[in-house]
């Protein structure tokens, strides 16, 4: 019986405890789960305040950028409103101004109108008078006028014939003499004539770079690197926000050339800090140098031009790195120097040193020891210094005028350096806009009433205008080409000066039948 009751006691015991164990793991159960909703919930809200807080900076970003595309427009529209008002404006003047014209031009014409009447009349009686003459004339000499003019006019002929003949003997005998000497020297002055130049100059580099994340590193921590190219190269380094792009400025081009391959070879290896960079520098100028001097050799025995100084030659390869008026000096003075030799040539001159001279006739420009001489004088300088034949210094000295030419090549010199820097195209200015720029100048001028055909010769420097006999007068030719001029420099850039010419032509046209 006892042991009935130890068993019924266990079995109670035991479901008391599996009770209490369940009541137990329940609220424990029940205190996490309230644990992890009360964290769902404060994430939730955390959550919920950052979707808040980016939805608000969105509409900020959205509302910035709409409103400065609003006031873009309205800035666009502000500046469309002042063009229209200040043409409006202009429009107006030049209606009062054609007003004023066509006033005075109608008081001129019922002048003009009123003297032609007094002419006609003085005109009639001449003719009146000059018939009474006549006849008393015929009258007297049993001939008649025309009978008269015919026998005066055989007289004259036959006198002028024989004038005119012995004239021309005597001038073609003269020219047999003398013709060589005063063709060389009239071909010369007459290509000096139409010579002239513009002038544009180069200053800056652009080094372009793959993206902005190389320009940090050309920079460099507090800026040493950059401070370190700039101090090795004497390179001013210019880096702002353009795209992929880094500017090297300064006046001398070998500096900002040496700056520039030292640049490239520092980006492509990748290590960029100060002792890289000073090494890199002083081996690219090394390099630099060299390639100046290979260049000068290979430029020299492409033209065939012997027994030069090894500094001259130097000097040669250095013009590659610098631009006259932004065409590039080395292949200017290559093209001088073939022009030269041609032009020697056909005047039976000596066409090795035309070709000689005409390499060397800038060298001065490019001279390490800069003076205050003009760089022809310097380059003649050099010249003589380095043992070149006096005919050659006097060329590369008086190619500017600063001396008195002595050889008939030294005329050449300066005829050669204009024909190659005045040519259309050869100094920075695109050849689509030479084109379009004489277009203009000629349809301007075909707007004025009377213009029969227009012509822009000289590259540009000179403008014909041929105009109707019939329909301009003389003073109203001067007048066109007052008013033709003040409009293209109202009108037009353009470099140097234009010369504007009227031409008004009568012809009398019969035909014999």
């Amino acid at each position: 019986m006892e042991i009935v009751i130890y068993i019924v006691i266990a079995v109670l015991s035991l479901g008391l405890g599996v009770l209490l164990s369940n009541t137990l793991l329940k609220k424990t159960l029940l205190k996490k789960s309230e644990a992890v909703l009360a964290e769902a919930k404060e994430k939730g809200e955390v959550i919920k305040k950052e979707k808040i807080l980016q939805a608000k900076e969105k509409f900020l970003q959205l509302k910035s950028e709409h409103e400065k595309i609003i006031v873009e427009r309205n800035n666009k529209i502000q500046s469309a409103e002042n063009r229209i008002r200040q043409r409006e404006v202009a429009l107006s003047k030049k209606l009062e101004e054609a007003t004023r014209k066509q006033k005075e031009l109608d008081a001129l014409r019922e002048n003009l109108n009123m003297q032609l009447d007094i002419l006609q009349k003085k005109q009639d009686e001449a003719d009146r008078l000059h018939a009474i003459q006549v006849k008393k004339l015929e009258a007297v000499s049993n001939l008649s006028a025309e009978e008269a003019k015919k026998e005066v006019i055989e007289s004259l002929t036959e006198e002028a014939k024989g004038e005119a003949m012995v004239y021309i003997r005597e001038i073609l005998d003269e020219a047999e003499l003398t013709a060589e000497r005063k063709a060389k020297k009239i071909i010369i002055e007459t290509i000096q004539r139409t010579a002239a130049e513009h002038a544009i100059e180069n200053t800056v580099t652009v080094f372009n770079i793959d993206s902005d994340e190389i320009k940090g590193r050309i920079i460099g921590r507090e800026g040493r690197n950059i401070r370190a190219l700039e101090a090795m190269t004497g390179i001013e380094i210019i880096i702002d926000d353009s795209p992929d792009a880094i500017l090297l400025s300064g006046f001398d081009p070998v500096r900002r050339e040496i700056a520039a391959q030292s640049l490239q070879k520092l980006v492509t290896d990748g290590r960029i800090h100060p002792a890289r960079i000073e090494e890199v520098v002083a081996k690219t100028k090394k390099e630099v140098e060299k390639e100046m001097v290979e260049l000068g050799k290979r430029t020299v025995i492409d033209l065939g031009i012997h027994n030069i100084h090894h500094e001259l030659i130097k000097l040669i390869g250095r013009m590659k790195y610098r631009s006259s008026y932004g065409q590039n000096l080395l292949a200017h003075s290559i093209e001088v120097a073939n022009l030269s030799a041609t032009m020697a040539s056909e005047l039976g001159l000596n066409p090795k040193k035309a070709k000689r001279a005409g390499l060397l006739h800038d060298i001065g420009k490019i001279a390490e020891n800069e003076t205050d001489l003009p760089h022809a004088l310097l380059g003649m300088k050099l010249a003589e210094k380095y043992k070149e034949k006096p005919d050659v210094c006097n060329a590369i000295g008086a190619h500017h005028d600063e001396i008195e030419m002595e050889t008939l090549i030294s005329p050449i010199i300066q005829v050669c350096d204009a024909i190659s820097g005045a040519r259309p195209g050869a100094r920075r200015e695109v050849v689509e806009a030479y084109i379009q720029r004489l277009k203009k100048l000629e349809d301007l001028a075909l707007t004025y009433p009377g213009v029969v055909k227009t012509y822009a010769i000289q590259a540009g420097r000179e403008l014909r205008v041929i105009v109707g006999a019939d329909k301009v007068s003389d003073n109203e030719a001067n007048k066109l080409s007052y008013e033709l001029s003040r409009k293209i420099q109202e009108e037009m850039t353009y470099p140097g000066q234009i010369k504007i010419t009227v031409i008004r032509e009568t012809r009398a046209i019969n035909y014999a039948k």
